[in-house]
């Protein structure tokens, strides 16, 4: 059954990108910005982790699961190191997926022909 609820949440939050495309004429920037502010929020209220165990897959894969990230560490880091943790703690937690979508962006170019 949690394939199900991974499924349906992680649609439903597709879903909600799109329809912020589509119906808010937002564009893909905006849109995904929206959803990792929202994402943020979530976190802040602690609200996204009994999500995530609710939904797994479905609420870590999506975009608003690197806002969740952001928070998340910058928080914990908070409690540990002070002030200075705010800054650190962003970096700690997501610097693995930004390096890999630098990276593989970067193989993609290279093995491609990129336009403009």
């Amino acid at each position: 059954m949690s394939f199900v609820w991974a499924f349906v949440i992680g649609g439903a939050i597709c879903i909600v990108g799109q329809l912020l495309m589509d119906v808010g004429k937002l564009t893909p920037a905006h849109t995904m910005s929206t959803l990792v502010v929202v994402g943020a929020i979530l976190d802040g209220c602690n609200l996204y982790d009994p999500f995530i165990e609710f939904a797994g897959a479905g609420a870590t894969v999506p975009i608003t699961s690197f806002g969740n990230a952001l928070v998340h560490g910058a928080l914990e880091e908070l409690h540990k190191d002070g002030y200075i943790g705010i800054i650190t703690g962003i970096f700690k937690v997501t610097s693995a997926g930004i390096s890999a979508a630098i990276i593989f962006s970067f193989i993609a170019a290279v093995l491609t022909k990129p336009k403009g």
